[in-house]
């Protein structure tokens, strides 16, 4: 009888030890059933800025193109030109469960300077898709009476300093404003925020002087009247403000900045995942519902596939390359 007993122990024991193997080696979630719990999207900049105003507009157009209740929620985390939130991304799982807006130049930028020490490059991430680039823009206050238009912009900050915005070191905003002073002898003295939301407040509280941000940032209060955007650092002008010559336009070129922001996800995401995520974005941001919601933004759609958008990260890297003694890295 003790015998007996002790067998029926010994295949209970047997069977859980089955069992509990089985359930250590699950195999991956299958791309019918992902997703299967809210997808995470980070966004390393504060809320209210171009990215974040991106990010919000397409999210639910991709639940929509994923079906079955699908959730992506957006979490701002802000800090170091972008770098705090995309250090949180690689930091998790690469699962499909974690996606990140990737922002360039701040990207490059941040791997770049050798003051930083970063070891991480966008071969850590898989590429999904590019959303949006955003040229730069500079603009004024409305009842600014040192300087009216560009051109007495130019010349008044030729002979004296002014504050300006930036969202980080190496960022577009930084770049273009290092270039305004090397090329034409402006003396603007840069401060670094947090994001487009913190400059364009502390701009128009009158803490800084002149603006430098993105059209899609600045559209809205220019076309109110909140503040005079006089030139954008762009080959042409933006369809979102067509009354606003190009800095090239205007003589003072040529000089160009954009924002290019897309999304990416930890390296090594399996790939039927990765190409449901693909599939998804592609067809919200080719949207004509996604092309409405930017247009009212000021957002210029930029679609790019994986392979298009690992060339334009490629072509950031050698664009950064090429202003380092500009950024004083050299």
């Amino acid at each position: 009888m003790k015998n007996s007993r002790l067998a029926t122990v010994i295949a209970g024991i047997s069977t859980l030890g089955l069992t509990l193997t089985a359930c250590g080696n699950s195999d991956p979630e299958s791309a019918d059933s992902f997703p299967s719990e809210p997808i995470e999207v980070i966004v390393g900049f504060a809320a209210g800025g171009g990215t974040d105003l991106g990010a919000r507009q397409l999210m639910p157009l991709v639940e929509d193109e994923l079906g079955d209740g699908a959730r992506l929620q957006v979490v701002n985390q802000p800090g170091a030109g972008g770098w705090v939130g995309w250090e949180a991304a690689l930091s998790e799982n690469p699962d499909g469960y974690t996606l990140t807006y990737l922002n360039t130049p701040n990207l490059q930028s941040g791997y770049l300077n050798p003051e930083l020490g970063r070891d991480n490059t966008p071969d850590d991430f898989t590429l999904i898709a590019n959303q949006v680039t955003d040229p730069g823009a500079i603009s004024i206050r409305t009842n600014e009476d040192r300087f009216t238009d560009l051109e007495s912009l130019i010349e008044y900050a030729q002979e004296n300093e002014l504050t300006t915005t930036s969202t980080g070191v190496g960022s577009d905003d930084h770049i273009a404003a290092l270039q305004l002073n090397q090329e034409l002898g402006t003396k603007f003295k840069i401060v670094h925020t947090e994001g487009a939301s913190e400059g364009m407040a502390s701009f128009l509280g009158g803490h800084i002087d002149v603006l430098i941000n993105n059209v899609g940032e600045a559209f809205q209060a220019h076309d109110q009247g909140e503040l005079k955007t006089v030139a954008v650092a762009a080959d042409e002008r933006s369809e979102f403000m067509p009354d606003v010559t190009t800095l090239e336009e205007a003589g003072f070129g040529p000089i160009y900045s954009s924002s290019s922001r897309g999304i990416g996800a930890p390296s090594d995401m399996p790939a039927e995942i990765h190409q449901k995520l693909v599939d998804a974005f592609q067809s919200a941001i080719e949207s004509e519902e996604h092309k409405e919601l930017m247009g009212e933004q000021g957002l210029a759609i930029n679609y790019l596939g994986p392979d298009d958008y690992k060339q334009l990260m490629i072509e950031e890297d050698e664009k950064i390359r090429g202003l380092m003694d500009l950024l004083g890295w050299s």
